[in-house]
């Protein structure tokens, strides 16, 4: 049986309140847990010392029964310093896809003088005032 420390959902719509469990993975988010851990509420402020309650005594039996946190329970016991969080880095993200790739490719082949092509000129402004409306034209 595969342990994890999670959230479980709480509250009503649009107003979010979460419990954290230690349940099976392979029960329902908001289903059947084994026991109950603490609570988050993430509608209060970030320095409200009532946003995020933890029984670390307990957090730390089943950490050490083999439970493995979520990535955002992993948060939570980091700022506790229960656990450390490793550093993610991901250098791949930001860099920009194929189709962009190509594009920016093809910008540096062009010539400097063809590099932006000149938009079409903008149709005449004074084309669409030749008529005025009905209640002036017959006062005139």
């Amino acid at each position: 049986m595969s342990l994890k420390i999670r959230l479980a959902r709480a509250g009503t719509k649009k107003r979010p309140y979460y419990h954290v469990v230690v349940a099976d993975s392979r029960a329902p988010r908001d289903g059947r847990f084994i026991e109950r851990l603490g609570h988050f509420n993430p509608l209060v402020g970030k320095d409200a010392k009532d946003r995020l309650k933890l029984d670390l005594e307990k957090i730390k039996a089943w950490l050490a029964k083999g439970a493995t946190p979520t990535d955002r329970v992993l948060r939570f016991l980091d700022e506790a310093g229960v656990m450390k969080r490793p550093a993610r880095n991901n250098p791949n993200k930001a860099q920009p896809k194929k189709k962009a790739q190509e594009r920016a490719a093809a910008a540096a082949a062009a010539p400097v003088g063809a590099a932006a092509p000149t938009p079409a000129p903008a149709p005449a402004a004074s084309a669409a005032v030749t008529e005025a409306p009905a209640g002036e034209a017959a006062a005139s």
